[in-house]
């Protein structure tokens, strides 16, 4: 097809970096966002959004329904530092919200094994 560039094909990946897309940011503004916390599109947000980019428009479309981080992150094929920072765009504009897990009070805070965590990552990474 005229036009088309010999050097861009199906295995060349994302052609804009990652921190272009954040604005050169490494940290969301507001929110931690576990992998296993569910984001979903704020039901009560603002009418119109403001200053969104691409990506932003794309979290919004899939998180009409619950959905968790690392699923987002690997439905929209975009890194997890990536995602969380637009998270904190989006949930500092109050078009998201968070849902974060409950771990059992009387045992103390825990998090989920790193083998798991690891594993779920490799997982998505193969997809």
């Amino acid at each position: 097809m005229p036009g088309d560039h010999d050097w861009l094909d199906s295995e060349a990946g994302p052609v804009v970096r990652p921190y272009a897309v954040t604005g050169g940011r490494a940290r969301p503004a507001v929110g931690g966002f576990d992998l296993v916390a569910f984001v979903v599109n704020a039901a009560d947000g603002p009418g119109r959004p403001r200053h969104l980019q691409p990506e932003h428009y794309a979290i919004l479309a899939r998180t009409r329904e619950p959905v968790t981080v690392a699923e987002l992150a690997s439905h929209l094929d975009l890194a997890l530092g990536v995602v969380r920072v637009l998270l904190g765009d989006l949930l500092q504009q109050g078009l998201i919200e968070m849902h974060e897990p409950v771990y059992d009070q009387s045992v103390g805070p825990q998090r989920p094994d790193d083998r798991i965590l690891k594993a779920v990552v490799n997982g998505l990474r193969s997809l």
